[in-house]
This record gives C-alpha cells, structure tokens and sequence, in this order.
C-alpha cells in the first residue's frame, strides 16, 4: 500500500508543505442567475436511474459560484470548479464560460 501514494515531490509540493494535494471537483452547468454582485447561480443537471423503477430520472442542483468579473449572464453554459468556501453559501468558482447565451 505505501507504493501507491504519491510523494510530495511528485505532487508538486514544497518542502514544508504536509498536506496532499486535494483533487478539485469540475462541474458544467447553465446559469439562471446572475442578480448578485460577483456571484451567479449555476444549475447542473444529473440523470439518476429509480431505484425501484429502474427508469432515468433528471435530477437537478443549484450551486452559488464567485464570477470574479461578473462576465456571465443569464443562459450562459459554464464550468464550476471546487474551492475553498468564500461565504455562507459560495463554496465554487467559474473557470470559464463554455457558451454564450444567445
């Protein structure tokens, strides 16, 4: 089992650094608000099967992300990525805007 972690030096870490490097979750979702100052509303979309009925299911969740620039608007397809929580309820940031809203 000791070979299947990865050192500091192969992670990209420092000397001091004694923590690993946390993997970052990537999320693509449709904006649907954007009515808050550097903040947007991000929905993502899931398909899930029944437990019971074995059918798919859309299953849907909003997430609140910090747009720096606030240079998305409304229908607007983004990427989310993970961070660190940077208020009550923002615990993700835009990457970047895949597609414009038209």
């Amino acid at each position: 089992m000791a070979g299947t972690r990865e050192t500091k030096q192969q992670a990209g870490g420092t000397e001091g650094q004694s923590r690993p490097a946390r993997r970052v979750q990537v999320k693509v979702g449709k904006v649907v608000s954007n009515k808050m100052q550097k903040t947007v509303i991000v929905t993502v979309e899931n398909t899930t099967t029944h437990r019971l009925y074995h059918r798919y299911m859309k299953k849907t969740s909003k997430f609140a992300a910090h747009d720096a620039e606030n240079r998305c608007q409304v229908g607007d397809l983004v990427e989310i990525v993970s961070s660190r929580p940077l208020s009550h309820s923002k615990r993700w940031r835009v990457r970047e805007v895949l597609k414009r809203a038209e």
